[in-house]
């Protein structure tokens, strides 16, 4: 990498932000293409149902009409797909798993007479009893979710170091903790276009992974991946959501029988039905010294992840592989089950699975602390690892200071000054792994005029990735920002990219990128060499003068991967450790329950910031969607396995009101990151710690110890009458 950096480092207004707030960026659903028809899906009014007959004769007679697709019109069997198991029927064949999996596909030249049509399809079908819960998925003598598996538990982690069995403490915690079904949100609904052209099928998305998309798409088509392309304009908010796919397969079967393009948009309502975060329960029983010092930890969690396998077993053995959080352990044991339940099946979210563990594990030091008579902050001092220390055998060390984002944070509450009535202050760290066995490529391309375009697999959804790989090609080859155009989102035009997830883009793609120029720069010099001319001449002068009249340019190749590691548990160490610190100061009203998040403080240890203020504003975003599982969001099922909250109506998340009105963001840079610049990944950590942090502010403020999330005000006054009661006992 270059010495100096000019605009590294610097925070540079992001790359089409004013696009973005304008309204003039195009989404998925702006798009149109000619010809094409529109489609909506035929679903039954619960979530486990035998489908017995669909009649499509009334909806096949409306005007416009042109398909009306079920599984008896697919290849015989019907193809199944997924991101980790091939597991999913590309549409609901004999039988309904959740709540609004499509049975059947209408497409129509306008969505009206689309969803006429489709709301004169008649399936009859018998209600069969649902597996909703964890209990139930557990339960031996609960229905199978998949007939062919012998069990409800998908997949079942085992890890851990010493021996938990025979370690003594002095004091042992033991609690079980909840946390609960939330969706993601994103402003931008999930749309689609696939289109047949003569060389396969092109297929437009808002999807964070093209490369995954492809694959899974030939896959089901049985088709080479040269035959598919995805065209993936960037994502009006993802968090995971939009990170693997869903019914694109069924559109792509579609689009090839009727031989034209179709369209696809997914109101609010059935986003809620396709996408979701996985529930959770923990059973946590934390062994400590005398001192405070952890002896043993020994975790036990549950994921409910839906119908289908999607990606829920990578996210349920990532996060039993970081539960035990940033503290030394003597010793541990971690059992965690991917659950398969009639339920919408759950994806990766923001956090991947660390957040439902951090919950448990963060709150367990707290009733620690107060068990030993330690100040919550001290207890974990006691415990952080100091910097490069293995905390985890055979892994990574704590790549950062630790012991410094705690302190800060502490600092920055204030956590010595006196509070008033019903005040209380939390303090939560956590912890996640990084991007394990992956690899990304770029490509940079150096015009005759000096200017350049780089060519990068990642999905830029808001979180400003155009922004940091204009900065690092400005400065790696000398170029002014406005003068290069970062290309993404189109598989037939950029390098392979793993994923856009796991925070890390900046990492993986960011060095891949500076490859890149290094091998434009070397390019450049032998072109110098050659000519016998200063290399520092102008980019464009030195092509000018190579080239001539033909106006050539110069292309640089480079790649960046997290080596695959047989025999791992992730298949390959943690790249880099995202670290974040949380303090709250809440103020609660005991006759209400309702809470005031008067302060809110995130402390990063992020290496190197490449642009400081798009990375305060990841934290502070993700803090406040931590805010809305801590103390509102869940979704509701019915007996039926219908989901009663669907929409923006009855499902509430934070807006602008639930903000605090002191949320303070700062970062460590020690340049200690594997990334451009000593950079680590960020963006996750913001959420990690803030359910712990709010819920150890409540429970200091009216002395009510609260394991299930959401907080809601019902909740803290039924803890708090209870407390009362139990006092007058």
């Amino acid at each position: 990498m270059v010495a100096e950096s000019k605009w590294v480092g610097q925070s540079l207004g992001r790359v089409g932000g004013e696009d973005r707030v304008t309204g003039r960026q195009k989404f998925a659903a702006d798009l149109r293409i000619d010809n094409t028809l529109q489609v909506k899906f035929v679903t039954v009014d619960c979530a486990r149902a035998r489908i017995i007959a669909v009649h499509t004769e009334a909806a096949a007679a409306v005007e416009g009409v042109r398909c009306i697709l079920t599984a008896a019109d697919l290849p015989q069997p019907v193809p199944k797909c997924g991101p980790a198991y091939d597991d999913r029927p590309v549409i609901a064949v004999g039988e309904t798993r959740f709540h609004g999996e499509p049975v059947v596909a209408v497409a129509a030249e306008t969505e009206d007479a689309a969803e006429r049509a489709a709301s004169l399809v008649r399936i009859e079908y018998e209600e069969l009893p649902p597996v909703l819960t964890v209990e139930a998925a557990l339960d031996p003598a609960s229905p199978l979710v998949q007939d062919h598996l012998k069990s409800n538990v998908l997949s079942e982690h085992h890890f851990g170091w010493g021996d938990v069995a025979a370690a003594h403490a002095d004091c042992v915690i033991e609690n079980d903790y909840t946390f609960p079904m939330v969706t993601h949100f994103a402003i931008e609904p999930h749309a689609f276009i696939a289109a047949p052209d003569p060389d396969g099928i092109t297929i437009w998305s808002p999807i964070q992974h093209p490369y995954v998309l492809r694959r899974v798409v030939a896959t089901a088509l049985g088709w080479p991946v040269a035959r598919v392309r995805i065209i993936a304009p960037d994502p009006g908010g993802g968090f995971g959501g939009k990170g693997w796919p869903k019914v694109e397969p069924l559109l792509a079967f579609l689009a090839l029988r009727v031989g034209r393009p179709v369209r696809y948009v997914m109101s609010l309502e059935e986003t809620f039905q396709a996408v979701r975060r996985a529930s959770a329960k923990v059973h946590a029983r934390t062994g400590f010294d005398a001192t405070g010092r952890i002896v043993f930890q020994d975790l036990e969690a549950n994921f409910l992840i839906g119908a289908y396998a999607d990606i829920g077993p990578r996210v349920v053995s990532k996060a039993s592989y970081s539960a035990c959080g940033p503290y030394r352990a003597q010793n541990a044991r971690v059992v965690s089950r991917a659950l398969l339940s009639h339920t919408t099946p759950s994806t990766a979210f923001r956090g991947f699975g660390t957040p439902q563990a951090s919950w448990a594990v963060e709150s367990q030091l707290n009733e620690a602390a107060d068990r030993l008579g330690l100040d919550r902050v001290e207890i974990r001092r006691r415990n952080v690892p100091d910097k490069d220390e293995e905390f985890i055998p055979n892994e990574t060390g704590a790549d950062g200071n630790w012991r410094e984002a705690l302190e800060k944070a502490a600092a920055a509450i204030a956590w010595e000054t006196p509070l008033g009535p019903n005040q209380g202050r939390g303090i939560s760290l956590g912890l996640k792994s990084s991007s394990t066995a992956s690899a990304s490529f770029a490509l940079v391309r150096l015009h005759h005029d000096g200017s350049a375009s780089v060519l990068s697999g990642t999905s830029d959804m808001g979180q400003g990735a155009r922004t940091v790989f204009t900065q690092i090609v400005a400065d790696e080859l000398g170029i002014a920002p406005d003068r290069i155009v970062v290309v993404m989102g189109d598989t037939s035009v950029v390098p392979f990219d793993s994923s856009t997830s796991a925070s890390r883009s900046t990492v993986f793609m960011g060095n891949a990128i500076i490859k890149a120029c290094e091998h434009v720069r070397s390019q450049l010099a032998e072109i110098a060499t050659e000519l016998g001319t200063d290399p520092e001449l102008p980019h464009e002068t030195l092509l000018r003068a190579y080239y001539g009249s033909a106006r050539g340019e110069v292309i640089g190749l480079g790649s960046a991967r997290s080596a695959y590691v047989a025999g791992h548990p992730l298949g390959g160490k943690s790249a880099f450790w995202e670290m974040m610190a949380a303090a709250a100061e809440v103020e609660v009203d005991p006759e209400t329950g309702m809470v005031d998040i008067r302060k809110l403080v995130l402390v990063s240890d992020i290496g190197k910031a490449l642009n400081p203020m798009q990375v305060e504003t990841q934290d502070e975003g993700s803090a406040v969607m931590g805010l809305g599982h801590t103390l509102m969001e869940h979704l509701i099922l019915d007996d039926h396995g219908r989901i009663r909250n669907l929409g923006a109506l009855d499902y509430r998340i934070p807006t602008i009101e639930d903000i605090p009105a002191q949320l303070h963001s700062f970062l460590i840079e020690n340049g200690d990151g594997p990334g451009p610049s000593g950079a680590k990944g960020a963006g996750e950590g913001g959420l990690l710690s803030i359910a712990a942090a709010v819920g150890s502010a409540i429970n200091q403020a009216v002395g009510v110890a609260i394991r299930d999330l959401p907080i809601t005000p019902e909740r803290i006054w039924q803890a708090i009458q209870k407390e009362q009661t139990h006092g007058r006992q």
